[in-house]
């Protein structure tokens, strides 16, 4: 069957299994949007109020459902909008194709109306990119695109089809739904070496990334520290991969993890990485973490083996098929003095949680906490970026994988609507968006999305009228030198969601809190809520810069 270019794009999307597309129109992809008009009973188009927002959205259908999200944009500032989102895909390896239109091929290099290089801007933030010069190629284009996408460690592979190439026409065949290619396995003598190191230790330690959601190992990671009775903690993007409710669990590590758990991956004699890259954010000082411990590292890409830290074992391959190969070969152990210890450690956590939150008033941790008493294990909960992320990665108790949708690498501020609404899609579930109100400013103007689809999003707006983060390091390494972190003609956010036709809940006290949080949670589609909390809250535990797991600030002192 000869169809166009356009066609042929729209086509292929389908057969490989996409149902939404999010994107914004423009002059050099019309004709793609001619070929969705068509095909509208076969895949649905969600319009975003800007490209960047189409591309978080993407970024959020990817994250919750495990599929390739899909996003399109025009050529020339349609296309740059787009990087922001693609980067941020990248650096928390989420599948996701991207597909810009650009000036016919005569016009390509000489600085057409709207002619930007995108594949060139994009190559630092792509796994792969395409320019299809030729109809011939486009169908298999797009399907090798989806493969790159998904397969080994995934991320964002962009295509960009010039306008003669939508106009023209090919003959088109519909060809199967791509297959991940195929990983090369563990090498079972690395495991077996694994497997010895683990009867060996006393002391051993778990700690997941963001790659164990990816194979879907929650499972076999749990299996693992039952049988090597070992604690469990994980960095930001590995959060939900273990149950909450897992008594092995103890939370995040890092920078703003939970206490329990960063010391005791610093006192630990074998430390377990699975899925992750030690991050900066979440190593502090690389020339103090882990001198007193065995490091092994379990990762599909192993380039990333040794990039940041020097361990002593490294294997590369599938995480779950990894895990299951070793499991046969370990016989269950007992560490009781690691246990006990691991027990002075938590409840001294809890002694610190004593002095330092209170049950009382209306802060960030009575607010998730009641939050949560209205949600359920399979709702997404989407954050932006700041000190509410970390908040909900401290205080949120997630029991279902994929329900912790956050900008971990790039830490993109506005990532939080887009991602809200395309989680809702993909699930089918209400999404709660924890944003502040300096990340909410960023991409507000989704609020018109949200709007018009009517999409079961209940935004939390934790308002403290600063840049919390950054106001935190100024307060504690810039001797309180406040600049331009208070953000003054904010909007009345009731009056902004009343202008959008969307609900909205004023909060200010507890009393309010649980008069209004109920009926938040029980609205249909969209609902606003601005929740009023003190600028000199801070997230604690704290590493200071540069600092190790011997320097984490637990508590402020008193002026």
């Amino acid at each position: 069957m000869k169809l166009s270019g356009a066609q042929i794009t729209i086509e292929t999307l389908i057969e490989q299994g996409t149902k939404f597309v999010f994107g914004y129109p423009g002059g050099q992809v019309i004709n793609l949007y001619d070929a969705i008009y068509e095909a509208d009973d076969r895949i649905h188009h969600v319009l975003t109020a800007h490209e960047q927002g189409a591309s978080h959205a993407a970024d959020g259908y990817a994250r919750s459902s495990g599929g390739v999200g899909v996003v399109i944009a025009t050529s020339g500032p349609g296309a740059t909008n787009l990087v922001t989102g693609i980067a941020t895909a990248y650096l928390d390896s989420v599948p996701l194709v991207a597909i810009t239109g650009n000036v016919p091929n005569s016009l390509i290099g000489r600085d057409s109306f709207q002619e930007v290089d995108i594949t060139g801007i994009t190559i630092p933030v792509t796994k792969h990119n395409f320019f299809v010069k030729r109809i011939e190629d486009l169908a298999d284009t797009i399907r090798h695109a989806f493969q790159i996408a998904k397969s080994g460690r995934p991320g964002p592979v962009l295509i960009d089809i010039p306008k003669d190439v939508q106009i023209a026409e090919y003959e088109y065949t519909k060809m199967p739904v791509v297959e991940k290619e195929e990983q090369r396995k563990p090498k079972t003598h690395k495991l077996e070496k694994l497997s010895k190191m683990i009867k060996e230790s006393q002391r051993p330690f778990i700690y997941v990334g963001g790659g164990a959601l990816v194979a879907d190992a929650t499972q076999e990671i749990e299996q693992l520290a039952n049988v090597m009775d070992a604690p469990i903690g994980s960095t930001l993007m590995g959060l939900s991969s273990v149950y909450h409710n897992n008594p092995r669990f103890l939370g995040m590590v890092g920078m703003h993890g939970h206490y329990a758990s960063s010391k005791s991956l610093s006192e630990a004699d074998l430390l377990i990485v699975i899925g992750a890259r030690f991050s900066d954010r979440a190593t502090g000082d690389v020339n103090k973490y882990g001198n007193r411990t065995k490091i092994v590292h379990i990762d599909i890409d192993r380039a990333e083996v040794d990039k940041n830290i020097i361990v002593d074992l490294g294997i590369g391959g599938d995480v779950k098929e990894a895990l299951q190969e070793l499991l046969p070969m370990l016989e269950t152990k007992s560490n009781v003095e690691w246990q006990k210890r691991i027990e002075a450690l938590k409840q001294e956590e809890s002694q610190q949680f004593e002095r330092t939150v209170s049950l009382d008033t209306l802060n960030p941790y009575t607010l998730i906490t009641e939050v949560q008493k209205y949600t359920t294990p399979d709702m997404p909960i989407a954050t932006d970026v700041g000190q509410h992320q970390m908040w909900v990665a401290q205080y949120y108790q997630f029991n279902k994988p994929r329900t912790f949708i956050t900008s971990g690498g790039l830490g993109t501020m506005g990532f939080g609507m887009g991602a809200a609404i395309g989680s809702a899609l993909a699930t089918g579930k209400k999404t709660v968006l924890f944003t502040g109100d300096g990340s909410f400013g960023m991409n507000m103007n989704e609020l018109s999305t949200l709007s018009k689809l009517q999409a079961p999003v209940v935004i939390i707006i934790m308002n403290n009228g600063v840049l919390g983060m950054v106001r935190q390091w100024q307060n504690l390494f810039f001797d309180k030198h406040f600049s331009q972190t208070n953000l003054s003609g904010m909007p009345d956010y009731q009056k902004l969601a009343d202008a959008f036709g969307i609900p909205s809940y004023h909060i200010t006290n507890m009393d309010e809190l649980h008069k209004n949080i109920e009926k938040a949670m029980h609205t249909n589609g969209p609902v606003l809520v601005d929740c009023l909390i003190d600028k000199d809250e801070m997230v604690l535990p704290m590493l200071p810069p540069g600092g190790s797991f011997d320097d984490i600030i637990t508590e402020m002192e008193e002026n």
